[in-house]
């Protein structure tokens, strides 16, 4: 059963990890999938956080588009998909780094992973999704 906005919007705004999907725009080649940690309030933009010379930072900036893929299996299995423009991207800050950290990470590891993160991960940006495209299921609900 699909969700509905509301359902779907709250559950995106839990702290689930998320696959990312971009195309690379490469003949022959699947997007690119990777894992990734994301922010979101219900109703606005969410966003991630990358370095500006990784491989996905290049390829969102070439494409100014991605899409997220978040599922759960218990109590039941739930997904929501979602695919939009970028809508901004701007240099990360520590706060920013701070408060993504703290929606993952037990509250007394994020101090001691934000320095080592800050210190060694490089030029990090904060790119900005407007979610244009949902999809969403909750099989629980059948």
């Amino acid at each position: 059963m699909a969700l509905s906005r509301e359902e779907r919007e709250q559950f995106l705004a839990e702290p689930h990890v998320a696959a990312l999907a971009v195309d690379e725009g490469e003949k022959g080649r699947a997007p690119l999938t990777v894992p990734i940690w994301y922010q979101y309030a219900p109703g606005g933009d969410l966003w991630i956080m990358t370095g500006r010379d990784s491989r996905k930072g290049r390829a969102i900036a070439q494409a100014g588009r991605f899409c997220l893929m978040i599922d759960r299996l218990e109590p039941t299995i739930r997904y929501v998909s979602v695919e939009g423009p970028v809508t901004e991207t701007i240099p990360a800050t520590r706060e920013l780094l701070q408060e993504i950290s703290a929606r993952y990470l037990p509250a007394d590891k994020v101090d001691a992973y934000v320095d080592m993160a800050w210190k060694s991960h490089g030029e990090q940006v904060v790119i900005h999704m407007q979610p244009q495209r949902w999809v969403s299921s909750d099989l629980g609900a059948l």
